[in-house]
């Protein structure tokens, strides 16, 4: 039986294909780390400039050169998290709740303050004297709202009695609000001006008058073998906000949407949030984006 030479090339060309598998991208060399991330799912969604330069500041040491690599094409978040599952990604920014904190790695530092969980809405133009008649939620509830299929917001606004109308697109639910398919669009604070924004064609605008509010976190999420990236993460945020560079970055990014949404001027109706993990560090003051005092809750 004829044997196959198992040369040094051989040999070499192996180590080489097992490093391409291990959970976070080759380095191309001794100092130079290369994240793969997924590309935001338009060219004009802004929405990935602020965890991006976060993740940037917390893998930052001075022996060492990141590179942040997006994926080759767009994605939506669900194919997102099935890359993250496969490792052909290495990280993503997303909401937290049960099922995804069992399935990835999640670094528990909420890179919004919580801010994700401050609701307003998108409305069409001409229906905000409607909105600012109604005073309680059994008003809000009694309308058709829209969210994302796999959201965790829609399983918590379902909880809570809301009229939810999901879709599979992202895109699709402005349209669908633009149609008038849905009443209202419930999104984050620090997401909607720039939606607003994007879809500036179309007859939208930022409801006045009230805000949702619900405990949750956006986190940094790894695959569960990925721990010694996970770690990195962790170590350089803590570190940022030891020395204050979180707190900079945040309110240099987060200011703008703060303001602009008149938090203290809306009424405020706060809801529980039945899929928030019990490893949610709620007791962290500090990590918290500390909200107005008048509220109602559901």
């Amino acid at each position: 039986m004829q044997r196959w030479p198992f040369s040094r090339w051989c040999l070499a060309w192996l180590l080489s294909s097992l490093l391409g598998l291990l959970s976070f991208s080759a380095i191309a060399n001794a100092n130079t780390l290369v994240i793969r991330y997924p590309r935001p799912e338009s060219a004009d969604d802004k929405r990935a400039d602020y965890p991006l330069k976060l993740l940037a500041l917390s893998l930052q040491q001075p022996n060492r050169n990141v590179v942040l690599q997006p994926s080759p094409h767009p994605m939506p978040q669900s194919r997102a998290l099935r890359q993250l599952a496969n490792q052909q990604i290495d990280v993503m920014w997303t909401m937290t709740n049960r099922e995804r904190e069992q399935q990835f790695l999640p670094v528990r530092i909420p890179i919004y303050k919580g801010l994700i969980g401050w609701r307003i809405a998108l409305i069409k133009t001409e229906r905000q004297a409607e909105f600012s008649a109604m005073q309680d939620l059994a008003q809000l509830k009694a309308l058709q709202l829209g969210q994302g299929h796999d959201w965790p917001d829609t399983a918590i606004l379902m909880h809570h009695g809301f009229q939810v109308t999901s879709a599979t697109n992202y895109h699709s639910l402005f349209k669908m609000l633009h149609a008038g398919r849905i009443d209202f669009f419930p999104r984050s604070i620090v997401e909607i001006w720039g939606e607003l924004d994007n879809q500036r064609h179309m007859n939208l605008a930022v409801e006045q008058s009230f805000a949702l509010v619900y405990p949750t976190a956006f986190y940094f999420f790894v695959n569960k073998q990925n721990v010694a990236l996970a770690k990195m993460i962790e170590q350089g945020l803590e570190q940022a906000i030891r020395d204050g560079r979180f707190e900079h970055l945040f309110w240099q990014y987060q200011r703008p949407w703060i303001t602009k949404a008149q938090l203290e001027q809306r009424r405020i109706f706060r809801l529980n949030n039945p899929e928030l993990p019990e490893a949610t560090p709620l007791q962290r003051a500090e990590l918290w984006f500390q909200a107005p005092a008048t509220s109602a809750h559901d």
